[in-house]
């Protein structure tokens, strides 16, 4: 959980915050996530999601696409002695990380945004905050 405000510097160096660190583990997986940012796994949780992808039926053009998608960007990481990992040039791409980042909090995942594009997205979201969580709780999950 949480939001954390940092800066990625010239050598694509980013400092994970020292709340979600113990959480990663020494290891941890990096992809593309939606909404152009990066999803950040611990290893236990990649593992899940890769069986869970892999359930899916490759006969779907739409499971395959995903999928692709999805593994392509990934790579496994590990922090340096600064608690740094080094994000590959195709995720900073994918997630548009020019110099300040917003490193956020989400359930088992931690996500690596462009400061620029999560004020974006969190302005539109907040907009729908409300309609959202009521469409949530017509599926039977309370608040």
């Amino acid at each position: 959980m949480g939001e954390y405000q940092h800066t990625i510097d010239d050598k694509n160096r980013l400092i994970i915050p020292s709340k979600f660190r113990e959480g990663l583990g020494d290891k941890f997986v990096m992809t593309k996530g939606l909404d152009n940012c990066l999803f950040v796994y611990p290893l236990e949780e990649w593992e899940k999601l890769e069986q869970k992808l892999k359930a899916l039926p490759f006969t779907k053009s739409d499971a395959r696409a995903f999928v692709r998608f999805f593994f392509s960007g990934a790579s496994e990481c590990e922090l340096d002695k600064q608690g740094r990992v080094l994000v590959p040039q195709v995720l900073k791409d994918h997630a548009q990380l020019k110099k300040d980042v917003v490193i956020i909090g989400v359930s088992s995942r931690v996500e690596v945004w462009s400061k620029e594009v999560w004020e974006r997205y969190s302005q539109e979201a907040q907009q729908d905050y409300e309609a959202i969580a009521e469409n949530l709780t017509d599926l039977n999950f309370d608040l």
